[in-house]
């Protein structure tokens, strides 16, 4: 796993500042390759390519980036390739090896089948490729988006990377995108291409990024279908199941380096750490973080379960409100713009953790959206079936469970009273797609601290509504398929942006063995019946792991997700911070939030929300980037080179 960024002329002009131009992003992702660094461009400087290098697979000299062959084309590449061992040997008759890394199997893949390379690769990653022969650049992004590719057109060349405050020295200037903002304003987080930043957009998931003969030509390659098997026994789909997951495991844990894991108290990462443990005798670090301060915060009993159960050495972080007052501004420098609720701070405190042991870690992310691991399912699901009950359709709805049976599980939605009041306060029985956007907006008490008038709404819902009713992926009206597809195609790549981000920033790769794509494929074919049996969450893992998982895991009722004290820490220790935060004349000033009204808000309920936080984050971003675009921009002034080892920490 590494970093990458690079340009290329859409016109065939030469890029005099290109050297600075490559310095600069270099620069700015230096964090995610501690291990080297390597610079490319072009004699006549129209396209340049850059690499910051973490070393897990081929250590020596030879992995080393960007990558040039032999027949002229040259790679910059970020992420593992799973299956590139199986590809070498496919490949071994057409190309000739001349190091043992994933990333020349990527160029031997491309010689060979051209842009339908990426069918081929089994992993995680995002790389570009510039063709001389063709005189193209070929870039892509993995399945899910496990690893990030941002690129923005200025003038007429197109700059690209890892990470998106790599682009913004380029920007004429840094704006907030309105669409984007409303988008994160109701989901905590962007649902298409745009980002927070205007002129700035994310290549998604599934795709490819081509510049030839001065045109863009982006292509999906891969989507996930829900084509559902109603042919097999539950039974069979547990074996499959365990197969796949073993499988993937399998190659997750290929590597050079020792491999650790976090285990939450969870039963995805408690999983994929048990399994993963028995493969090797190296991997035997665990990681887990914890709030002592206050009682209901505290998981490290399941985790230390899990880790005496697979022999593993269990460390700890012990997160205070500290940590949090020293860390955050760093977490949002690097997470680039705020996304998906405060599970980004205890993980970027866990992953400096790990960092300190190993160069890779597993995690368990993605079996939420593939399995039904969320509580809301469970509430949508429960209005719906009343509704069916009372009006006798339950075939006409494909409902998977009926209301009697999902009765008995009631009790798993006693900590999410709040969210039930809110969701039926404001009618009920409505078309399924308004329910569900009702209980993924996050938006709705956000009426003084927000000016409407400047967002577009309706869009939002419009752009959800898309993807929700898109029966190109879900071809019949099943509800729990319909929503576990938005999560997955939605909120699932801003987990994984907190993922990358929050690992990348100490230097550390992530993986997520859950995410491999023939696992993802079947799971997509498993019928809801069988992965939400009588209402049952994540019932398929639950099931086929029986005898892996410890019974306190498979039978918690108070798993949710990474809970902050912040509520406690804002009427404590951290008292005041909220408005130190936004009393200040530039935030006082913001296009579309009311300061004053947010500060009232917040004092009058006299406890954290998940609004605040979305707020807060809102502002931190504004300070840390739009209000220091100067510094940015200095990084491509003449004779900046070599204060621009020092700038980074600077502008961090």
């Amino acid at each position: 796993m590494c970093g990458i960024a690079g340009f290329v002329s859409l016109q065939n002009a030469p890029f005099a500042e290109g050297a600075s131009a490559l310095g600069a992003m270099s620069t700015l992702i230096s964090h995610r390759g501690p291990d080297g660094d390597g610079e490319w461009m072009s004699s006549d400087r129209r396209v340049g390519l850059v690499h910051r290098r973490l070393a897990i697979i081929d250590l020596t000299a030879s992995g080393a980036q960007p990558m040039r062959a032999p027949n002229g084309t040259i790679i910059t590449y970020n992420g593992e390739i799973y299956n590139y061992i199986e590809l070498r040997n496919e490949l071994a008759a057409h190309w000739t090896f001349r190091s043992t890394s994933d990333t020349e199997v990527i160029l031997a893949a491309y010689d060979r089948w051209g842009e339908d390379c990426v069918s081929r690769l089994r992993g995680m990653f995002a790389f570009a490729i510039w063709d001389e022969r063709n005189q193209k650049l070929f870039a892509a992004r993995d399945r899910f988006g496990i690893k990030p590719f941002y690129y923005t057109e200025q003038g007429n060349r197109i700059f690209f990377a890892s990470e998106a405050k790599a682009l913004l020295p380029f920007l004429s200037d840094i704006k907030t995108d309105s669409s984007a903002l409303a988008e994160y304003l109701t989901f905590q987080y962007t649902i298409g291409a745009r980002t927070l930043f205007e002129g700035v957009s994310a290549l998604l998931p599934g795709h490819t990024f081509v510049v030839s003969a001065g045109a863009i030509t982006i292509r999906r390659y891969w989507d996930v279908q829900y084509d559902v098997d109603f042919n097999h026994s539950p039974r069979y789909f547990e074996s499959r199941f365990e197969e796949l997951v073993a499988d993937s495991l399998n190659i997750h844990l290929r590597s050079d380096v020792p491999i650790g894991g976090y285990v939450s108290g969870g039963l995805d990462s408690s999983l994929v750490a048990l399994l993963a443990s028995k493969h090797d005798h190296r991997n035997r670090l665990a990681f887990h973080g914890r709030f002592t301060e206050y009682p209901g915060y505290d998981e490290s009993r399941y985790a230390r379960e899990v880790a005496e159960r697979a022999d593993m050495a269990l460390h700890i972080s012990d997160i205070t409100a500290e940590d949090f007052r020293r860390s955050l501004n760093d977490v949002i420098y690097h997470l680039d713009f705020p996304v998906a609720g405060p599970g980004s701070f205890p993980q970027y405190m866990v992953s400096a953790l790990a960092a300190k042991h190993v160069k890779v870690v597993l995690g368990g992310q993605g079996g939420d959206e593939l399995l039904g691991g969320y509580a809301r399912y469970l509430v949508a699901y429960f209005e719906q079936c009343i509704k069916a009950a009372m009006d006798g359709t339950y075939q006409k709805g494909n409902y998977v469970v009926t209301i009697e049976s999902i009765v008995p599980n009631l009790g798993l939605l006693r900590e999410y009273k709040p969210m039930i009041k809110e969701f039926w306060r404001d009618g009920l029985f409505d078309d399924i797609d308004k329910r569900y956007f009702r209980l993924v907006d996050r938006s709705t008490d956000m009426v003084g601290e927000v000016d409407w008038s400047s967002l577009d709404k309706s869009r939002v819902f419009e752009a959800f509504r898309d993807i929700f009713n898109n029966q190109d992926n879900v071809k019949k009206e099943a509800y729990f398929d319909k929503m576990t597809h938005f999560d997955f195609k939605c909120l699932l790549p801003a987990l994984l942006q907190v993922e990358d981000r929050m690992s990348m920033a100490h230097g550390l790769e992530s993986r997520v063995p859950l995410l491999d794509h023939p696992l993802v494929e079947f799971l997509a074919t498993v019928p809801a019946d069988v992965k939400f049996k009588g209402g049952q969450m994540k019932q398929l893992m639950k099931t086929a792991y029986r005898d892996v998982l410890p019974t306190s895991i498979v039978e918690r009722r108070d798993k949710m997700g990474f809970p902050v004290p912040l509520k406690e820490w804002f009427k404590g220790p951290l008292e005041g911070f909220v408005a130190d935060v936004f009393d200040q004349q530039r935030a006082r000033k913001r296009a579309y939030f009311n300061t004053d009204v947010v500060l009232a808000n917040f004092q009058g309920a006299s406890q954290f929300s998940r609004k605040t936080w979305g707020l807060l984050s809102l502002e931190l971003w504004h300070q840390r980037f739009h209000d220091r675009a100067n510094e940015f921009k200095a990084m491509l002034k003449p004779g900046q080179q070599a204060a621009r080892a020092t700038l980074r920490d600077t502008v961090q």
